[in-house]
């Protein structure tokens, strides 16, 4: 069982092992299993389970650093466990008592849990159809397709939002990956997050007994950190991602690029106008880096005695932190190019992934919104709304 050092210096060492072949995985998209399979292993995958369950209980703060170090490295593979520390603490707020101790166990035990939450063509992105509705003999049937369900190819056990009961409140139906009626499909064709396999989940009349379906949307009725947990581990993926960018970039530019004649220096990483670029682009990192660290602990703070102003607090800091890191990771990745010069452009050198995968899971939830929320709070005092994306 990991405790805090131990968890970062592991996440430290893995997350250098995967940045060896990420330029590879992606660019041929070879999907991750070996790597997964090391997480796993490495007991990262238990951190958040709770003492009284006989896990580590690490904090927020710990997590997201692991994200980060994860993320730095490969953050594709960083993204995959994303929903199965969000429903490890799904569990933790609505789980029963035997609920709790038989998936905890699981997690103990090595089980992954995925996610089947998005669906593609509603209205908007918290409009879901998916519904369990009750079967003839007992328990519940579950229909619906879900898209964009990263961790599901790789998961034992995926939770799946579904109304209970047609137009229903929403819940959690837990089902095995083997489950008779759940189909899942490698269908991911992102330009980014690559290899994340987040693609689609069928559910034709899946069979889901009483025991294993929890409450989602009570999670919502009072104070919570469910969204803010969320939203800080997104965080930690961008800036591990503007750090990998950052980083890359150095490397490049002190051993491949070639110095602007006028420079009137030998080596292109002497001329001050890149050095003020990079000096420029590790202020903007380290400023997303510091912000997303006051985040989590403002988690942690808000968990430790729970309140509608510790929770928006937690939510507002958590905000700050996905629109720097967003920033941060779209602008230095794109950045690396004008630092770098003609040659960082080349396919074969895959530099562009970073941008790419910038790009694309910042698209997962508006940093725009995040901003209007700090806006909105600067001028009327007024916290952010009581869902799962703040």
């Amino acid at each position: 069982m990991l405790d805090a050092g131990a968890a970062i210096e592991v996440a430290t060492k893995i997350g250098r092992r995967l940045a060896d072949g990420a330029a590879e995985r992606d660019a041929e998209r070879v999907l991750p299993a070996e790597e997964v399979d090391l997480l796993t292993s490495s007991g990262l995958l238990a951190i958040t389970v709770p003492a009284e369950h006989g896990g580590p209980d690490l904090p927020t703060s710990v997590v997201t650093e692991v994200f980060r170090l994860l993320a730095a490295g490969d953050p594709s593979i960083a993204q995959i466990p994303h929903s199965h520390f969000v429903y490890v603490n799904a569990l933790r707020h609505r789980g029963t008592p035997a609920q709790q101790a038989f998936f905890f166990g699981e997690v103990l035990a090595g089980k992954r849990f995925g996610n089947a939450q998005s669906e593609v063509g509603t209205a908007h992105v918290r409009e879901h159809r998916t519904t369990l509705t009750p079967a003839a003999d007992g328990g519940w049937l579950l229909n619906g397709e879900k898209g964009y369900s990263t961790g599901a190819l790789f998961a034992d056990w995926i939770p799946v939002l579904a109304h209970l009961g047609v137009d229903g409140p929403m819940h959690v139906a837990w089902v095995e990956r083997s489950a008779p009626g759940m189909t899942i499909v490698d269908d991911w064709d992102g330009m980014g997050q690559r290899t994340t396999a987040s693609g689609t989940v069928r559910l034709a009349g899946v069979r889901v007994d009483d025991a294993r379906i929890t409450p989602y949307h009570l999670t919502f009725e009072g104070p919570q950190t469910y969204g803010a947990f969320a939203q800080v581990l997104h965080a930690a993926l961008d800036a591990g991602i503007a750090r990998a960018a950052l980083s890359e970039a150095a490397a490049f530019v002190t051993s491949r690029s070639r110095p602007y004649p006028d420079a009137g220096v030998q080596r292109h990483a002497d001329d001050p106008l890149v050095v003020h670029a990079f000096g420029q682009m590790e202020v903007q990192v380290r400023a997303c880096e510091a912000l997303l660290a006051e985040a989590a602990r403002a988690v942690d703070r808000a968990n430790a005695d729970l309140t509608e102003e510790s929770a928006g607090r937690a939510s507002l800091a958590v905000a700050a932190a996905r629109a720097s890191t967003t920033q941060a990771s779209v602008e230095v990745s794109s950045r690396l190019f004008e630092v770098a010069g003609t040659r960082s452009a080349l396919d074969g050198l895959n530099l562009h992934r970073h941008w790419r995968n910038a790009r694309t899971h910042t698209l997962h939830d508006p940093a725009a919104w995040k901003v209007q929320h700090l806006g909105r709070h600067a001028l009327d005092g007024v916290f952010p709304p009581n869902h799962g994306q703040v």
